[in-house]
């Protein structure tokens, strides 16, 4: 403290001499290219906030000291430094920047850059990022690109969030993008066992960006798993010729939940005493919000410790991460890692070894979500405790427990410990420097230990408490290697860049599980699965105006038989660089280029590893043993059994096919940017599990091929650079996306009538509310349509006899509306001032509808009088409708759930000294909602709201320091 008062004493001495010293210059800026004057341009001395911006002639004047360095830059130029020497005045010629269209993008297996792309690639880089206490990678870049939706599961602590990338391709497959992290694919079906977010081991504060290829012509590379996008997340890795550089980060956080279920108030309740049903001697003398009572506040912190360094031949980066994270239910998500990265270069840079390595360990404290349910029925004038200082339960075995019992006397917790790393070789051949070779050597293994207790229903006396272990390991193993020539051709004015190599990946996922309730359950489980592919890449620019794109993949996967397991997945693209054509140069484009793109892409993401054989399984623990007899006294003796399992030997890969035409442009010197894609999406050979007639195979349900799906879009994206002055920058990102999905076939039949229930509810066993139908959208509900009173009342039981036959049946059920938005749209403000800088982010969603099951299940007066001994809680809904009965499959629950959200908004000031930086910030998150829907919570990615642990509103305070 003693030196940094006196380094600020020192400061304040000298600040009046160096104001003595300082002399006033003025100059013009102009455009190398045609002499014109630049108007808005930065002029600053270097290492002071000293500036000035020029006017509409490009004049400036500033202050400065002699050999003090000015740096003069402008969006689209590139930036220029001149050393004052004593001149009276001086003239600064800038030079357009190519560098906005020249940034480098990765793609696979290989990089190019914006104006070489060819395919829908976008990248959102570090400055893009949302900020606050992000733990989930994938919030980073909610917002923030034309095509990609996100969508949180909710408020729990370390909770992820559902990525859709166009919408998704397929229908019982993922919808899931391939992620690769590092140049390392990870397994599409989570990473690691127990973990709510396959990409909780990464921490957010270590990546450097995101790119994401959208179309089947930037994927296609990636061939059986490109089906619903690829996303390339590439980590932080220092600089070279870089000084040591710490980095310290702290952010603190405070989390409550946005929004409760709407239900009976004990007043409300009481007033049903009036109903000749309502047995009034159960009444208790207290007014509990139970929703209250198990929602509490979170709070949080992260702590991230940076070293990183740089020398000419070699630089390092290593972090120290650590998250603590609470939720609302008292959940408990901590993660503990280090992250490491090591580039060497060899050979004048001809040989790069680059080695990245994260060691994670992350640690859940579930909370029992059957609290929310459990909060939401039970009856509001009961106590929390009983006159004994037990919790207050209800006393019959169906009854719903207390839910602070349900919540409290319950533990369930995973150990995750997880290491990903990856090993490169890039090496320029010493007889023809443009050609290259790339070797990637990864890994991603985890192991999981878990256990889980549950006190015994205290409603039931037979019940048992239930106490689980369980572990798993998984191990994903990937190997390939490429070479590459890239070389400018004078002769033919053409760049060719050609790629072609090989890959390898081995999933193996072993589980075990023991429960003990009142019998005993034990077992394991191992699984593995293998791809191994061929691919290859020819890319030509000609002239600087027209680009050529092809590629191809050969996929072979071990999911599929002999017969069926190789996939071919072409991929070709053109574009034409319009603003490179003689006829542009007096456009008022800066920039502008048409690409449009075709490809082949697979899916086998299907769940079972072994569905195309016939294989066994083993009874186990007399689940499905067979009586045999009796011992001498008379205990039964068992005999284990094998249980064949469906099969399909005919499965083979889901392709989707998709076409692509875009156009990019740029205008006032690419200030403005903006990109317009359309797509169209064919899937055939949907993998579905889908209902068999009896004795056609070994089960009632088959995973087999069934279908087709077709999908169309429109993504809009434009950035502009609004303000750019010394003091201060506005820029802003605004993309909005259309989107359309319908299944077109769903059985071999080609029977338009057939459809699949989907969508399980609350309020019945087996009862659901969407279906899959050829001619609709695969999260289309189905319902009775309800009939109103001349007031626009519902009428209980009242709906409208569609087919005529005088009667209401399940022929009258109609497929209406649909969870999957018509339009979403993100939109991002940056502002900065001096050192104070703000920027925030809304969501929106358009065409959206969402089924209030917890309404249409709890809505009514049976919910409260018609239960097995005891009474319940109601839905709030009861008060509006009146109704008696469920009506589960009433429209009337299907409500329009668009909504504009305030995502993000943090709030930064920057205070520079000698030898450090601080950085301080206050962030909030999920602001408010703007919607009409009434329920919960209008972003549901099923579209059926029930038991959902709602989202958090969290208040993040944050620390940088930089040394």
């Amino acid at each position: 403290m003693k030196t940094f008062l006196n380094a600020l004493l020192f400061c304040l001495i000298m600040v009046p001499t160096a104001l003595l010293a300082q002399t006033t210059v003025s100059g013009t800026v102009t455009d190398k290219a045609n002499a014109m004057p630049l108007p808005g341009v930065n002029v600053l001395v270097k290492g002071t906030s000293r500036g000035a911006s020029t006017d509409f002639d490009g004049k400036f004047s500033i202050e400065v000291n002699q050999g003090e360095t000015i740096v003069v830059s402008y969006v689209g130029y590139k930036t220029k430094e001149v050393t004052f020497n004593g001149q009276s005045s001086f003239n600064v010629v800038l030079e357009e920047d190519a560098a906005q269209l020249d940034e480098v993008v990765l793609i696979g297996y290989g990089s190019t850059t914006k104006q070489d792309a060819t395919g829908a690639v976008e990248k959102v880089g570090d400055e893009d990022f949302n900020r606050g206490a992000i733990v989930a990678p994938q919030q980073l870049i909610a917002g923030k690109a034309a095509g990609v939706r996100i969508t949180t599961g909710g408020g729990a602590a370390g909770e992820g969030g559902e990525i859709r990338i166009r919408g998704g391709a397929s229908l019982s497959a993922t919808n899931d993008p391939l992620i690769v992290i590092d140049g390392l694919p990870i397994d599409q079906r989570g990473g690691s066992q127990g973990s709510r977010n396959a990409l909780n081991a990464i921490n957010p504060a270590d990546i450097e960006d995101f790119v994401v290829l959208k179309d089947a012509s930037a994927t296609a590379i990636y061939g059986s798993r490109a089906s619903n996008g690829v996303i390339l997340i590439t980590t932080k890795k220092g600089s070279a010729n870089q000084d040591l550089k710490l980095e310290y980060g702290l952010q603190a956080s405070t989390r409550r939940v946005a929004n409760k279920v709407d239900v009976l108030s004990a007043e409300q309740y009481r007033a049903l005493a009036s109903d000749p049903n309502f047995d009034s001697s159960t009444l208790g003398n207290a007014s509990t919000d139970w929703q209250d009572e198990i929602y509490t506040t979170g709070v949080g912190a992260i702590h991230n410790l940076t070293a990183s360094k740089g020398y000419e031949n070699f630089n390092f980066r290593i972090n120290f991460n650590h998250v603590s994270q609470e939720g609302p239910l008292n959940d408990l998500y901590e993660r503990t890692g280090v992250n490491t990265s090591f580039v060497h270069r060899f050979l004048d840079n001809d040989l790069k070894l680059t080695l990245v390595a994260k060691a994670v360990q992350d640690e859940f404290d579930y909370a029992n979500e059957g609290a929310i349910g459990a909060a939401i029925a039970f009856d509001p004038t009961q106590p929390v405790y009983d006159e004994n200082g037990n919790y207050t339960q209800l006393g019959t075995n169906l009854a719903t427990q207390n839910p602070l019992f349900v919540q409290n006397e319950y533990e369930s917790r995973q150990t995750i410990k997880r290491v990903i790393s990856n090993f490169n070789i890039d090496y320029k051949f010493w007889f023809l420097k443009d050609l290259r070779f790339n070797l990637n050597a990864g890994i991603d293994y985890a192991e999981n230990n878990g256990h889980r207790f549950v006190e015994a229903n205290p409603n039931n006396p037979d019940a048992a408490q239930t106490n689980e272990v369980s572990s798993g390991l998984n191990r994903n193993t990937s190997l390939d290697f490429y070479l590459n020539y890239k070389k400018n051709i004078e002769s033919i004015n053409t760049t060719v860049d050609v790629t072609a190599g090989h890959a390898f990946q081995e999933f193996y996922i072993r589980s075990f599980f023991d429960r003990t309730t009142n019998t005993n359950i034990v077992q394991t489980d191992i699984n593995r699965n293998a791809l191994e592919s061929y691919f290859a890449r020819a890319s030509f620019d000609i002239a600087d105006k027209y680009l050529i794109s092809a590629s191809y993949r050969r996929d072979g996967s071990s999911r599929f038989s002999e017969d069926n397991r190789w996939g071919s997945f072409p991929g070709v693209s053109v574009g034409w660089k319009i603003m490179n054509e003689s006829f542009m140069e007096n456009s008022f484009f800066s920039n502008l280029k048409l690409r449009a793109g075709w490809g082949v892409t697979g899916q086998q993401e299907i769940g079972p590893n072994y569905g195309y054989q016939g294989i066994y399984t083993p009874s186990r623990n007399n689940a499905a043993n067979i009586q045999f007899g009796t011992t001498p006294t008379g205990e039964p003796i068992f005999i284990e059994t094998l249980r064949p399992e469906a099969f399909d030997e005919e499965l083979k890969w889901e392709e989707t096919t998709q076409y692509n035409l875009a156009v990019d442009f740029g205008l006032f010197n690419n200030r403005l940017t903006g990109t317009i894609d359309g797509y169209y999406r064919e899937t055939k050979d949907l993998l579905s599990s889908v209902p068999v007639p009896a004795g056609a195979n070994l089960s009632d349900q088959l995973t087999t091929n069934v279908g087709e799906m077709t999908s169309r879009g429109l993504e809009v994206s434009l950035n502009g650079v609004i303000v750019q002055k010394e003091n201060f920058g506005w820029d802003t990102n605004f993309n909005v996306t259309f989107q359309e999905r319908e299944i077109t076939k769903l059985n071999l039949s080609n029977d338009s009538d057939y459809f699949l229930p989907q969508g399980g509810i609350s309020g019945g066993v087996g009862n659901t509310i969407q279906l899959w139908k050829p001619g609709y959208d695969p999260t289309t509900f189905f319902v009775f349509r309800q009939v109103y009173d001349s007031n626009g009342n519902p009428i209980e039981g009242a709906y409208v006899d569609v087919n005529g036959d005088n009667q209401i049946t399940e022929a009258d059920r109609q497929a209406y509306k649909k969870a999957t938005p018509d339009a979403f749209i993100g939109f991002t403000n940056n502002f900065r001032y001096k050192n104070l800088d703000l920027n925030f982010t809304f969501r929106g969603s358009f065409g959206n509808y969402v089924y209030n099951n917890s309404a249409s299940d709890r809505g009514n007066l049976n919910a409260v009088v018609n239960q097995p001994g005891y009474q319940a809680n109601a839905h709030a809904s009861y008060l509006d409708t009146g109704f008696v009965n469920q009506n589960l499959f009433s429209d009337l629950y299907i409500q329009r759930a668009d909504f504009v959200r305030l995502d993000n908004i943090s709030l930064g000031y920057t205070i520079p000294f000698s030898k450090m930086t601080l950085r301080t910030s206050l962030t909030a998150t999920n602001v408010f909602v703007i919607t009409e829907y009434d329920g919960l919570d209008p972003e549901i990615s099923n579209g059926i709201e029930n038991n959902f642990y709602p989202r958090t509103r969290d208040i993040i305070l944050g620390l940088n320091f930089t040394f």
